[in-house]
């Protein structure tokens, strides 16, 4: 299963509505019982707050989930997982960040993509489940 970045917030931040539910599946992947997937963006995107607030100990609590948690893979940007997203975009008119999570997730046939980004389609062979559906 990918995830896109909010579910990593939601985890981390533990995020009133939504920790709950997310919880249970970075517990499950930390088991090895379910495999998480999410791009370098995510990486991205989570540190910018935490660093612009000066919160060097938030920002290091993302970089290890990311980095070290177990059954949770950080897929790295290189050519051609940029070349996957160019043709997203290209095909799909999604953003930057959302073409460079779905190409991750295609990439590692992911059999679903976890977001609550009520902009993004559902994709051949790639579900996007939204959330807040399951909140």
């Amino acid at each position: 299963m990918a995830i896109d970045t909010a579910v990593v917030i939601y985890m981390i931040e533990r995020h009133a509505r939504f920790a709950s539910v997310v919880r249970p599946l970075f517990e499950a992947a930390d088991r090895g019982e379910v495999a998480l997937v999410t791009s370098g963006v995510t990486l991205i995107e989570v540190m910018v707050v935490p660093l612009r607030a000066g919160d060097e100990a938030l920002a290091a609590r993302y970089e290890a989930l990311l980095t070290r948690g177990r059954g949770l893979t950080l897929v790295d940007l290189d050519r051609p997982l940029l070349r996957a997203a160019a043709r997203l975009r290209a095909t799909h008119a999604v953003r930057t960040p959302d073409a460079l999570q779905l190409a991750a997730a295609l990439a590692r046939r992911c059999g679903c993509f976890l977001t609550n980004d009520r902009r993004l389609p559902s994709f051949p062979g790639l579900p996007v489940l939204q959330l807040s559906d399951h909140a």
